[in-house]
């Protein structure tokens, strides 16, 4: 199976951090593999994107972006034997066996040289026996090098707050570890009880980066010709940079590459803000470390000269590097005026403690992590991440005693993050406009075509602003057939109606949805139409919405302007 975006449809995370997320409702059994594919077995090389070791990078194993080789077994398990090479679920025996095989005779690597690991158990799940038996008896692994981890290192998943997970059973190759081997036999709930899964599963993944490594005869991933190339590059235009810093530029600007690729732009909250993160990190660095090269250029060519045979998404450099030269407009004097600050603090004596750290974060936009990377360690020592947190939500707090005082002291009766009303005819009126938005999506379609796609919205009780998908502005002419295309379904007085359904079946009906919108298994399509197959307008949404379309009145596109590279928004209004 082709790899999936690192922009997963799986609402309980932010990206994609493992080959399984995408296979996750197989293991589960809500979907069918045989009717999908044809077989219970599949493999795949899979973009995945890791931020828990962030700070670790710059090592000789640590990556934030990094390719994950993974097969997979979605039972009900077949024979049991590893000979067997049909279409049959597989489990330990077959899992343990090639992976072994793989190793030691397709890629030539000394069998001495192997040691694995097994869950050694707990008072919730039993010792895994079963591995240790393969591995000792079957195949030969020598006792001394069976190690036993607890669940910290020998029991993975779930991804998310819930899903399918179980004991590993790792595989090193001169103590590194190159593969996990993961036996789901179990699903996680909420609350973090497991319950037996009906049929288990098989989940490997072995990191490129590191086998790549491993087969060059080193243990250092940038030494690998996945990222030498990138490394040389740098010092190529910054000969005296630090190694430890011209490894994290590498992988942050290898990471931001693909992230843009998958048409992640940088924003402030979610997934957005790990690609803003790493953006702001590299100019950080730029300034701190006065790198007067401009790395984006040529970098973006030679990652994307290295990868784009595999992964087409990144042969759009033009637009990759927009988005990148617009972050650097945008951010690199607020970072440069963080530096200064910092500088000036340092100057006078002064610590940053956790209300300074937020100033500078309210202020001049430096998260916390850049503070403390920017900042001399004297100056931080005494600057915590939970006293952070504490200065935030006292923020928050203030900022929602101001809204509710803004809207008459009543509180917000709406605040969807996309729709805001402070009261019953204030709901009336975003209600109007954010029928009016879907009209107007539709619209954009209709006109422009099918890679219009929403971006994000924000409606309040003067107006809708709506971003969108789209390479350029448009002509007034464009811009005109859409306010009419609109109004003529609002003349219309077409009803507007939704339906509860699976994602799944929503998806099939053809439902428009914002790619970064979370969706629970069961959503609301709203559609405006006699019925959801002859509707002008369908898309996943909570509401509310108007019951008929003549409600809305007339809709005026008020302004058309670019939001952010290859992004457009128009702000419109209703009379």
């Amino acid at each position: 199976m082709p790899s999936s975006s690192l922009i997963p449809d799986d609402p309980s995370v932010l990206l994609t951090t493992a080959g399984m997320q995408q296979f996750k409702r197989y293991f589960t059994g809500e979907l069918d593999p045989i009717k999908d594919f044809g077989s219970q077995r599949i493999v795949s090389i899979q973009k995945c994107f890791r931020t828990s070791d962030i700070e670790l990078v710059g090592d000789e194993t640590h990556l934030t972006f990094f390719e994950m080789l993974g097969n997979f077994s979605f039972g009900p398990v077949g024979s049991g034997d590893p000979k067997d090479f049909g279409t049959e679920g597989y489990f330990k025996r077959s899992a343990i066996y090639w992976g072994y095989e793989f190793l030691v005779n397709d890629l030539g690597i000394d069998a001495s040289r192997i040691s694995v690991s097994i869950f050694r158990g707990d008072g919730e799940v039993p010792r895994d026996d079963e591995s240790h038996g393969i591995w000792h008896e079957e195949i030969g692994i020598p006792e001394d090098k069976i190690m036993e981890g607890g669940r910290e290192d020998n029991f993975w998943g779930p991804t998310g707050g819930e899903g399918p997970c179980g004991p590993t059973s790792e595989i090193y190759v001169d103590g590194v570890e190159v593969w996990n081997l993961v036996f789901n036999e179990f699903y996680s709930k909420p609350d973090k009880s497991l319950v037996k899964l009906q049929n288990p599963g098989v989940d490997t993944g072995m990191g490129f980066e590191r086998l790549a490594a491993l087969m060059a005869g080193t243990t250092d991933v940038f030494e690998t010709d996945l990222l030498h190339p990138i490394i040389s590059k740098i010092r190529e235009l910054s000969p005296a940079l630090d190694e430890r810093v011209a490894r994290i530029l590498a992988d942050h600007l290898r990471g931001a590459v693909f992230l843009i690729g998958d048409n992640l732009l940088p924003s402030n909250k979610e997934a957005g803000y790990i690609l803003r993160r790493h953006l702001r990190r590299i100019l950080a660095y730029q300034v701190k470390y006065d790198i007067h090269a401009d790395l984006f250029p040529q970098l973006v060519d030679l990652i994307s000269s290295k990868y784009r045979e595999f992964y087409p998404e990144l042969e759009k450099t033009k637009e990759i590097l927009n988005v990148l030269e617009d972050e650097r407009f945008r951010f690199q004097k607020i970072i440069r005026q963080g530096v200064l600050e910092i500088e000036s603090l340092s100057k006078k004596g002064q610590t940053i403690d956790a209300e300074k750290a937020f100033y500078l974060y309210e202020t001049l936009g430096l998260p916390f992590e850049l503070i403390q990377e920017l900042a001399p360690p004297d100056l931080v020592k005494n600057l915590t991440r939970e006293d952070f947190n504490k200065a935030f939500s006292r923020h928050q707090e203030v900022s929602r005693a101001g809204v509710a005082k803004k809207f008459g002291g009543h509180g917000l009766i709406l605040d969807t993050g996309e729709l805001k009303a402070g009261d019953e005819e204030e709901l009336k009126k975003v209600t109007r406009l954010h029928t009016a938005t879907h009209l107007l999506h539709q619209a954009l379609r209709d006109v422009l075509g099918e890679e219009v796609a929403q971006r994000g919205s924000d409606i309040n009780t003067e107006r809708t602003r709506f971003d969108f998908v789209f390479p350029r502005k448009l002509t007034p002419e464009e811009i005109e057939k859409v306010e009419d295309l609109v109004n003529r379904q609002i003349k219309q007085d077409l009803p507007v109606k939704f339906i509860e359904m699976s994602k799944e079946q929503a998806l099939k009906t053809g439902a428009l949805y914002f790619y970064k919108g979370k969706y629970p298994e069961k959503v609301k399509v709203y559609y405006i139409g006699d019925s959801i197959e002859s509707a002008y307008n369908k898309e996943f949404c909570g509401g509310p919405h108007v019951s008929r379309t003549g409600e809305i009145g007339h809709f005026k596109i008020l302004k058309e302007e670019a939001s952010s590279a290859g992004i457009r928004r128009i702000r419109a209004a209703i009379d």
